[in-house]
Protein backbone atom coordinates (compact mmCIF):
# COMPACT_ATOMS: atom_id res chain seq x y z
CA UNK A 1 0.00 0.00 0.00
CA UNK A 2 1.33 3.40 -1.05
CA UNK A 3 0.96 6.00 1.71
CA UNK A 4 0.79 9.75 1.34
CA UNK A 5 4.26 10.15 2.85
CA UNK A 6 5.73 7.72 0.30
CA UNK A 7 4.17 9.65 -2.57
CA UNK A 8 5.48 12.92 -1.12
CA UNK A 9 8.98 11.43 -0.76
CA UNK A 10 8.86 10.16 -4.35
CA UNK A 11 7.75 13.54 -5.70
CA UNK A 12 10.48 15.21 -3.67
CA UNK A 13 13.13 12.93 -5.21
CA UNK A 14 11.81 13.63 -8.73
CA UNK A 15 11.82 17.35 -7.96
CA UNK A 16 15.48 17.23 -6.91
CA UNK A 17 16.35 15.26 -10.06
CA UNK A 18 14.70 17.91 -12.23
CA UNK A 19 16.60 20.80 -10.63
CA UNK A 20 19.90 18.86 -10.48
CA UNK A 21 21.10 19.66 -14.05
CA UNK A 22 20.88 23.49 -13.71
CA UNK A 23 22.42 23.34 -10.21
CA UNK A 24 25.30 21.23 -11.50
CA UNK A 25 25.68 23.62 -14.43
CA UNK A 26 25.84 26.57 -12.05
CA UNK A 27 28.42 24.86 -9.84
CA UNK A 28 30.63 23.52 -12.65
CA UNK A 29 30.49 26.38 -15.15
CA UNK A 30 29.97 29.42 -12.89
CA UNK A 31 30.76 29.00 -9.21
CA UNK A 32 33.85 26.78 -9.54
CA UNK A 33 35.48 28.92 -12.29
CA UNK A 34 34.77 32.04 -10.24
CA UNK A 35 36.39 30.64 -7.09
CA UNK A 36 39.32 29.26 -9.11
CA UNK A 37 39.82 32.61 -10.85
CA UNK A 38 39.55 34.46 -7.54
CA UNK A 39 42.32 32.33 -6.07
CA UNK A 40 44.31 32.66 -9.29
CA UNK A 41 44.22 36.45 -8.98
CA UNK A 42 46.45 36.13 -5.90
CA UNK A 43 49.01 33.93 -7.65
CA UNK A 44 51.78 34.08 -10.21
CA UNK A 45 50.52 31.53 -12.72
CA UNK A 46 51.08 30.91 -16.41
CA UNK A 47 48.01 28.72 -16.83
CA UNK A 48 49.96 25.47 -17.01
CA UNK A 49 52.46 25.26 -14.19
CA UNK A 50 52.20 25.63 -10.45
CA UNK A 51 50.21 28.49 -8.94
CA UNK A 52 52.57 30.46 -6.69
CA UNK A 53 50.74 32.56 -4.11
CA UNK A 54 51.94 36.20 -4.18
CA UNK A 55 49.18 37.97 -2.26
CA UNK A 56 48.00 41.34 -3.60
CA UNK A 57 50.97 41.88 -5.94
CA UNK A 58 48.84 41.46 -9.08
CA UNK A 59 46.41 44.13 -7.88
CA UNK A 60 49.26 46.49 -6.96
CA UNK A 61 50.75 46.08 -10.44
CA UNK A 62 47.31 46.46 -11.96
CA UNK A 63 46.67 49.92 -10.56
CA UNK A 64 50.00 51.16 -11.93
CA UNK A 65 49.42 49.61 -15.36
CA UNK A 66 48.87 52.31 -18.00
CA UNK A 67 47.35 49.88 -20.50
CA UNK A 68 44.77 48.75 -17.93
CA UNK A 69 43.50 52.29 -17.55
CA UNK A 70 43.59 52.82 -21.28
CA UNK A 71 41.58 49.67 -21.99
CA UNK A 72 39.04 50.65 -19.32
CA UNK A 73 38.74 54.10 -20.91
CA UNK A 74 38.27 52.51 -24.34
CA UNK A 75 35.54 50.25 -22.95
CA UNK A 76 33.68 53.18 -21.36
CA UNK A 77 34.07 55.25 -24.54
CA UNK A 78 32.58 52.46 -26.65
CA UNK A 79 29.55 52.47 -24.31
CA UNK A 80 28.60 55.84 -25.82
CA UNK A 81 26.92 53.70 -28.44
CA UNK A 82 24.35 52.54 -25.85
CA UNK A 83 22.33 55.80 -25.61
CA UNK A 84 22.76 56.37 -29.36
CA UNK A 85 21.35 52.92 -30.09
CA UNK A 86 18.47 53.37 -27.63
CA UNK A 87 17.38 56.69 -29.17
CA UNK A 88 17.60 55.40 -32.76
CA UNK A 89 15.78 52.17 -31.87
CA UNK A 90 12.97 54.05 -30.11
CA UNK A 91 12.53 56.37 -33.11
CA UNK A 92 12.40 53.38 -35.46
CA UNK A 93 9.93 51.59 -33.19
CA UNK A 94 7.69 54.66 -33.13
CA UNK A 95 7.76 54.76 -36.93
CA UNK A 96 7.15 51.04 -37.39
CA UNK A 97 4.31 51.11 -34.86
CA UNK A 98 2.20 53.05 -37.33
CA UNK A 99 -0.17 51.42 -39.79
CA UNK A 100 1.79 52.07 -42.98
CA UNK A 101 2.68 49.68 -45.84
CA UNK A 102 5.95 47.75 -45.59
CA UNK A 103 6.41 47.83 -41.81
CA UNK A 104 6.75 44.04 -41.59
CA UNK A 105 9.46 44.04 -44.27
CA UNK A 106 11.41 46.76 -42.50
CA UNK A 107 11.18 44.89 -39.18
CA UNK A 108 12.78 41.86 -40.83
CA UNK A 109 15.47 43.98 -42.52
CA UNK A 110 16.44 45.70 -39.28
CA UNK A 111 16.55 42.38 -37.40
CA UNK A 112 18.80 40.53 -39.89
CA UNK A 113 22.08 41.92 -38.37
CA UNK A 114 21.00 40.63 -34.94
CA UNK A 115 20.81 37.00 -36.09
CA UNK A 116 23.94 37.29 -38.25
CA UNK A 117 27.23 35.86 -37.02
CA UNK A 118 29.21 38.45 -35.09
CA UNK A 119 32.42 37.21 -36.69
CA UNK A 120 30.94 37.54 -40.19
CA UNK A 121 29.58 41.02 -39.41
CA UNK A 122 33.00 42.09 -38.05
CA UNK A 123 34.74 40.87 -41.21
CA UNK A 124 32.19 42.71 -43.37
CA UNK A 125 32.68 45.99 -41.50
CA UNK A 126 36.44 45.47 -41.54
CA UNK A 127 36.21 45.49 -45.34
CA UNK A 128 33.79 48.45 -45.34
CA UNK A 129 36.19 50.54 -43.26
CA UNK A 130 39.22 49.83 -45.47
CA UNK A 131 40.96 53.10 -46.28
CA UNK A 132 41.67 52.22 -49.93
CA UNK A 133 38.61 50.43 -51.26
CA UNK A 134 36.13 50.33 -48.36
CA UNK A 135 32.46 51.00 -48.97
CA UNK A 136 32.33 53.78 -46.36
CA UNK A 137 35.04 55.84 -48.07
CA UNK A 138 33.55 55.14 -51.50
CA UNK A 139 30.28 56.59 -50.25
CA UNK A 140 32.04 59.66 -48.83
CA UNK A 141 33.81 60.23 -52.14
CA UNK A 142 30.41 60.81 -53.76
CA UNK A 143 30.27 64.05 -51.73
CA UNK A 144 33.91 64.94 -52.38
CA UNK A 145 35.08 63.80 -48.93
CA UNK A 146 38.28 61.79 -48.57
CA UNK A 147 37.73 59.36 -45.75
CA UNK A 148 40.48 58.16 -43.40
CA UNK A 149 41.75 54.65 -42.84
CA UNK A 150 39.17 54.19 -40.10
CA UNK A 151 40.64 51.28 -38.18
CA UNK A 152 44.25 52.45 -38.48
CA UNK A 153 43.69 55.93 -37.04
CA UNK A 154 43.51 56.32 -33.26
CA UNK A 155 41.02 59.18 -33.63
CA UNK A 156 38.51 57.26 -35.76
CA UNK A 157 38.82 53.64 -34.67
CA UNK A 158 36.55 53.96 -31.62
CA UNK A 159 33.78 55.90 -33.44
CA UNK A 160 33.98 53.28 -36.20
CA UNK A 161 33.49 50.48 -33.69
CA UNK A 162 30.60 52.36 -32.07
CA UNK A 163 28.85 52.70 -35.43
CA UNK A 164 29.26 48.99 -36.09
CA UNK A 165 27.96 47.91 -32.66
CA UNK A 166 24.96 50.27 -32.87
CA UNK A 167 24.08 48.88 -36.31
CA UNK A 168 24.44 45.29 -35.06
CA UNK A 169 22.15 45.68 -32.04
CA UNK A 170 19.62 48.13 -33.46
CA UNK A 171 17.12 45.51 -34.58
CA UNK A 172 16.98 43.76 -31.20
CA UNK A 173 16.47 47.00 -29.28
CA UNK A 174 13.89 48.22 -31.80
CA UNK A 175 11.91 44.97 -31.51
CA UNK A 176 11.70 45.22 -27.72
CA UNK A 177 10.59 48.84 -27.92
CA UNK A 178 8.03 47.92 -30.57
CA UNK A 179 6.60 45.20 -28.35
CA UNK A 180 6.40 47.67 -25.46
CA UNK A 181 4.66 50.29 -27.62
CA UNK A 182 2.10 47.79 -28.88
CA UNK A 183 1.25 46.80 -25.30
CA UNK A 184 0.25 50.36 -24.38
CA UNK A 185 -3.53 50.66 -24.25
CA UNK A 186 -5.03 53.03 -26.86
CA UNK A 187 -7.39 54.35 -24.19
CA UNK A 188 -4.52 56.41 -22.71
CA UNK A 189 -3.95 58.22 -26.01
CA UNK A 190 -7.67 58.65 -26.68
CA UNK A 191 -8.15 60.25 -23.27
CA UNK A 192 -5.14 62.53 -23.87
CA UNK A 193 -6.49 63.58 -27.27
CA UNK A 194 -9.82 64.51 -25.70
CA UNK A 195 -7.92 66.67 -23.21
CA UNK A 196 -6.15 68.42 -26.10
CA UNK A 197 -2.66 66.99 -25.47
CA UNK A 198 -0.05 67.46 -28.21
CA UNK A 199 1.99 64.62 -29.70
CA UNK A 200 5.03 65.56 -27.63
CA UNK A 201 2.96 65.71 -24.43
CA UNK A 202 1.54 62.24 -25.13
CA UNK A 203 5.04 60.90 -25.72
CA UNK A 204 6.40 62.48 -22.53
CA UNK A 205 3.51 61.53 -20.24
CA UNK A 206 2.30 58.24 -21.75
CA UNK A 207 4.73 56.60 -24.16
CA UNK A 208 7.99 57.21 -22.32
CA UNK A 209 6.79 56.14 -18.84
CA UNK A 210 5.22 52.98 -20.31
CA UNK A 211 8.40 51.93 -22.15
CA UNK A 212 10.64 52.84 -19.21
CA UNK A 213 10.87 49.23 -17.89
CA UNK A 214 12.14 48.12 -21.31
CA UNK A 215 14.65 50.97 -21.31
CA UNK A 216 15.88 49.92 -17.88
CA UNK A 217 16.31 46.33 -19.04
CA UNK A 218 18.17 47.43 -22.18
CA UNK A 219 20.46 49.81 -20.29
CA UNK A 220 21.45 47.16 -17.74
CA UNK A 221 22.00 44.37 -20.28
CA UNK A 222 23.83 46.68 -22.71
CA UNK A 223 26.19 47.91 -20.00
CA UNK A 224 26.94 44.33 -18.95
CA UNK A 225 27.44 43.32 -22.59
CA UNK A 226 29.41 46.47 -23.42
CA UNK A 227 31.77 45.84 -20.51
CA UNK A 228 32.62 42.46 -22.04
CA UNK A 229 32.98 43.51 -25.70
CA UNK A 230 35.75 41.50 -27.33
CA UNK A 231 35.00 39.78 -30.65
CA UNK A 232 34.67 42.96 -32.69
CA UNK A 233 38.10 44.39 -31.93
CA UNK A 234 39.75 40.98 -31.89
CA UNK A 235 38.75 40.57 -35.55
CA UNK A 236 38.82 44.16 -36.77
CA UNK A 237 41.86 45.38 -34.79
CA UNK A 238 43.69 42.21 -33.66
CA UNK A 239 46.64 44.15 -32.19
CA UNK A 240 44.45 46.46 -30.13
CA UNK A 241 44.40 49.22 -32.74
CA UNK A 242 46.86 52.11 -33.20
CA UNK A 243 48.45 52.96 -29.84
CA UNK A 244 46.15 50.37 -28.24
CA UNK A 245 43.26 52.78 -28.84
CA UNK A 246 40.58 50.14 -29.54
CA UNK A 247 41.49 47.49 -26.97
CA UNK A 248 38.68 46.80 -24.50
CA UNK A 249 39.30 45.54 -20.99
CA UNK A 250 38.31 41.99 -21.98
CA UNK A 251 40.68 42.20 -24.96
CA UNK A 252 43.48 43.20 -22.58
CA UNK A 253 42.57 40.35 -20.21
CA UNK A 254 42.68 37.91 -23.11
CA UNK A 255 45.97 39.41 -24.33
CA UNK A 256 47.62 38.97 -20.93
CA UNK A 257 46.17 35.50 -20.31
CA UNK A 258 46.71 33.76 -23.64
CA UNK A 259 49.47 35.73 -25.33
CA UNK A 260 51.67 36.62 -22.38
CA UNK A 261 50.57 33.62 -20.26
CA UNK A 262 49.98 35.86 -17.24
CA UNK A 263 46.88 34.04 -16.02
CA UNK A 264 47.15 35.34 -12.46
CA UNK A 265 47.39 38.94 -13.61
CA UNK A 266 44.51 38.44 -16.06
CA UNK A 267 42.41 36.90 -13.25
CA UNK A 268 43.01 39.99 -11.12
CA UNK A 269 41.73 42.19 -13.96
CA UNK A 270 38.71 39.91 -14.37
CA UNK A 271 37.88 40.36 -10.67
CA UNK A 272 38.06 44.15 -11.00
CA UNK A 273 35.84 44.00 -14.08
CA UNK A 274 33.33 41.82 -12.23
CA UNK A 275 33.20 44.29 -9.31
CA UNK A 276 32.74 47.17 -11.75
CA UNK A 277 29.81 45.45 -13.51
CA UNK A 278 28.22 44.57 -10.15
CA UNK A 279 28.44 48.14 -8.84
CA UNK A 280 27.10 49.73 -12.04
CA UNK A 281 24.22 47.23 -12.19
CA UNK A 282 23.39 47.83 -8.52
CA UNK A 283 23.32 51.59 -9.12
CA UNK A 284 20.97 51.09 -12.07
CA UNK A 285 18.57 49.03 -9.94
CA UNK A 286 18.60 51.64 -7.17
CA UNK A 287 17.92 54.44 -9.66
CA UNK A 288 15.10 52.43 -11.20
CA UNK A 289 13.47 51.92 -7.78
CA UNK A 290 13.39 55.69 -7.18
CA UNK A 291 11.86 56.43 -10.59
CA UNK A 292 9.58 53.41 -11.00
CA UNK A 293 6.26 53.98 -12.74
CA UNK A 294 2.99 52.28 -11.94
CA UNK A 295 0.77 51.99 -14.96
CA UNK A 296 -2.30 50.71 -13.09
Amino acid sequence: MITKSNLYRKEKIYGYLFILPPILGLLIFTLFPFVYSLYGSFTDWDGLGQMNFIGFDNFKDLFSDELFYKSMYNTLFLMLGIPIGLVLALLLALGLNRKIPGTTTFRVIYYIPVISSLAAVSIMWNWAYNGDYGLVNQFLELFGIKGPNWLMDKDTVKPALILMTVWKGLGYTMLLYLAALQSVSRSYYEAAELDGASGFQMFRNITWPMVKPVTFFLVVTNIIGGSQIFTEMNIMTPTGGPEYSSASIVFYIWDKAFKNLQMGYASAMAMILGIFIFIVTLIQFKMNEKSSFDGD
